[in-house]
């Protein structure tokens, strides 16, 4: 063999180390991502957002360790749709799933498989996936089962509806049903489902391998109704704290439902528990990292997927669970959408910060793939905020975003700038009037200044009507009301 092409051969060899040695430095660089999504978790349910009656160290020790943001949204402001979003990377006027839709046997209208999800886009880019929680988007062996959306691991819910019930049947284990036992078929209330979910997160930080990224999605269910919660310590820690108004629901036995909510006598002590136990959940996961030397380089976010619910006896006015923002879950007002929303990064998030980036679940898509190093889907909504995440480089702004809510006769809301307009019964009058509110003067939405800004009303109710992309999934205002 000739010298030269030895020599070649070993300059190519050499190249060929060094490659490789760079994508694994590269790929070491990347961070593994942790997104927690409380479900119907308001603004001010959590210490950092002026929460006085529920304990919430940890959540309040990521905004101390990272960066709060204090205008960041939902995708919309119930599950499905809102979760769609986050999924996709599009706002709910053209997301896939605009509404929640129930579909026999279990589970809800699977999101399709021509759709990239957040999942997908990360999974292609060399990260071991999983979810732990309530999915929403798609039945056991449907296009839309997180199986086939780019998740290489679920454990939990799969349905919604199943989820409102805290001691259920059975839960998921990608394509096999675990069945519960110890619940007998809703005849007792024995084993806690959140527990046994949390436990699977937690064993697959432990398990990670530290040389390949990982994306974890942590769809909790917590404090959404059913309002229940093991009798521990921190039940006993709020019981006779609070005036009580017991609520009388489906009780667990043989007549109880899938979907109901059992009775509670301690209503506010059980929410403001279920919350705190939610709390404990990301201290765990903050530990399981720490221990498996992973959390310098871990992102960790934390959200919540609606506003505040009414349902199984909930009672958001009393724990001011709005912060001060008007309307709850299913209102497109900013109770019903503005979120919570804390990261955490050490070394690449400013600790102890705060940022006023207007954004929405759109963004996190864009975001998560800049991260990974990897091309985002074409066409989406969202914009990528790591600049504001870190605080390095010019931070894109929205135009605008939007919003539309496909019950209670259908609702659109939109934000440009300090702006928000909002329309009710577009179903039946998509070129109705809206009302519009200055957020910078009256974030709380009390006074209606369409008659004094007829042309900016005008005009933001134009761009609802060019947002709306018109769905034959999800007619709009038709699909049926759900929890």
């Amino acid at each position: 063999m000739p010298k030269y092409f030895v020599h070649f051969l070993v300059l190519l060899a050499l190249s060929s180390v060094a490659n490789a040695q760079n994508r694994s430095n590269a790929t070491a660089q990347r961070p593994n991502i942790i997104f927690i999504l409380a479900d119907d978790l308001g603004y001010g349910d959590i210490g950092v957002n002026g929460q006085k009656l529920i304990k919430t160290p940890n959540i309040d020790r990521l905004a101390a360790e990272g960066v709060r943001f204090t205008q960041f949204y939902a995708g919309t402001s119930v599950c499905a749709p809102s979760r769609s979003s986050l999924m996709t990377g599009h706002h709910t006027g053209h997301t896939y799933i605009r509404g929640n839709k129930s579909v026999e046997p279990e589970g809800q209208q699977p999101i399709a498989d021509s759709v990239v999800t957040m999942g997908e886009t990360l999974q292609k880019a060399g990260y071991t996936t999983a979810a732990f929680g309530k999915w929403g988007l798609g039945p056991v062996g449907s296009e839309g089962d997180p199986n086939k959306q780019g998740f290489d691991r679920f454990y939990g819910y799969n349905c919604q509806s199943l989820a409102h019930r805290y001691y259920p049947n059975h839960l998921w284990n990608n394509s096999e049903k675990i069945v519960l036992e110890e619940n007998k078929n809703l005849l007792h209330a024995k084993q806690y489902a959140p527990d046994l979910i949390q436990q699977q997160a937690l064993n697959f930080v432990q398990a990670s391998d530290p040389q390949k990224p990982f994306f974890l999605f942590l769809p909790y269910i917590l404090p959404h109704a059913e309002l229940l919660v093991p009798n521990d310590s921190i039940f006993q820690y709020y019981k006779g704290k609070f005036a009580e108004k017991p609520f009388k629901g489906d009780d667990y036995g043989p007549n109880a439902r899938d979907g109901g909510y059992a009775s509670q006598e301690f209503p506010h002590t059980a929410f403001a528990a279920m919350v705190t136990r939610l709390d404990l959940y990301v201290g765990q996961i903050l530990a399981a990292l720490k221990a498996r030397g992973l959390d310098q380089n871990t992102l960790v976010i934390f959200s919540s997927d609606n506003g505040p619910h009414l349902e199984g006896g909930a009672d958001p006015k009393f724990f001011n669970s709005g912060g001060g923002f008007r309307g709850f879950k299913r209102d497109l007002y900013e109770g019903g959408i503005r979120e919570p929303m804390i990261a955490r990064w050490p070394g690449a998030i400013k600790a102890g910060t705060q940022n006023d980036y207007i954004g929405a679940f759109w963004d996190l898509l864009p975001t998560f793939a800049e991260l990974a190093g990897t091309k985002a889907p074409a066409a989406l909504d969202g914009i990528s905020f790591v600049p504001a995440l870190t605080g390095k480089g010019t931070q894109k702004k929205h135009d605008y975003l939007y919003w539309e809510f496909h019950e209670q006769g259908g609702k659109q809301a939109i934000r440009q700038g300090n702006w928000k307009a909002v329309r009710l019964n577009a179903a039946t009058n998509p070129n109705g009037p809206v009302e519009l509110y200055d957020l910078s003067k009256d974030p709380a939405e009390t006074t209606n200044l369409a008659a004094k800004n007829p042309a900016k009303a005008a005009e933001l109710g134009c761009l609802m009507n060019q947002s709306h992309v018109p769905s034959a999934l999800f007619p709009f205002g038709n699909e049926k009301a759900a929890r």
